[in-house]
């Protein structure tokens, strides 16, 4: 790591103001390096107690919060405002309904960001009951994109110990993203148009077409709450609009999706986040 840049790391968020609690107080108490601040960004929250919360945050000189005045979530659209509001010679995206573990996790990132190669570093992240939520994504995995190991325990190992290993990866989560502010620019910002799913791959792989790697750092570890304050994806518009974006990715990354991801070995299945081999059909009719 050289010197000590500044680092915004931007947090949207919708009421919920006992998961942003967690997630801010573990920021403040726990965060070893000095020179960073936080840009809530609120989205459309109506209960009192999150407006009384962000009154005192905003008595804190490294918080400030920002409204998002579009009605509805747009999660690339609210990170891009949060973005422009910072300042930051760096970014992180960061969910808010997420809690830190590890208390030197800034340096751990900034070191690898500060690299001209690499464009975005991300972490790893556990479910509540300590089994893998994020340890990377596989383009191509599940059809689109997914997490592997997902469900991995903690203190066990998927295939060759990958989830521990600091490796170039095609993705990593927004839930915990780390970049320069000079790569939001070069690429444009976050596309508008992934409202909730896979705008952060299609960040990354942006990313990795300006000829940037990304970076997967294991050793940067968070608690994910996972979507808390979004619900279940289980209604018929929240379907038809999912369904809408896993087109909308199809149609830029194709060729991707064609030629598979380049960290990922072609002799694994893409039906499982556990790194299996593919099944092999054997032809049994021997001619002689």
């Amino acid at each position: 790591m050289i010197g000590e840049p500044s680092v915004s790391i931007i947090i949207p968020n919708k009421d919920g103001k006992d998961i942003l609690k967690v997630c801010i107080d573990s920021l403040l108490e726990k965060t070893t390096y000095k020179n960073y601040n936080i840009v809530v960004v609120e989205n459309n929250s109506t209960t009192k107690e999150i407006f009384e919360y962000y009154k005192e945050l905003e008595k804190n000189p490294k918080i400030k919060v920002v409204k998002y005045e579009k009605k509805g979530f747009n999660y690339p659209a609210i990170i891009n405002l949060g973005v422009r509001s910072s300042d930051g010679e760096y970014v992180v995206q960061l969910n808010n309904d997420t809690e830190l573990i590890t208390p030197n996790w800034i340096e751990l990132m900034l070191g690898f960001c500060q690299r001209k190669d690499v464009g975005a570093v991300g972490g790893k992240l556990y479910y509540p009951d300590d089994t893998i939520q994020h340890s990377g994504i596989i383009i191509g995995l599940g059809g689109v994109a997914g997490h592997r190991f997902k469900e991995v325990e903690k203190d066990k190992h998927g295939y060759f110990g990958k989830e521990s290993m600091i490796e170039n990866l095609s993705a990593v989560t927004g839930a915990l993203l780390f970049s320069k502010r000079s790569v939001y620019e070069e690429v444009g910002y976050m596309d508008e148009g992934f409202e909730v799913a896979f705008n952060d791959v299609d960040f990354c792989l942006k990313i990795r077409e300006k000829g940037y790697l990304i970076v997967y750092n294991p050793f940067v570890e968070f608690k994910h709450y996972e979507s808390k304050t979004r619900g279940l994806e289980n209604t018929p518009e929240k379907i038809k609009r999912f369904q809408g974006e896993i087109a909308r990715f199809k149609d830029r990354w194709q060729e991707f999706l064609d030629e598979g991801d380049p960290y990922y070995n072609i002799n694994l299945s893409l039906d499982t986040e556990q790194y299996h081999m593919k099944k092999i059909k054997v032809d049994y009719n021997i001619n002689s």
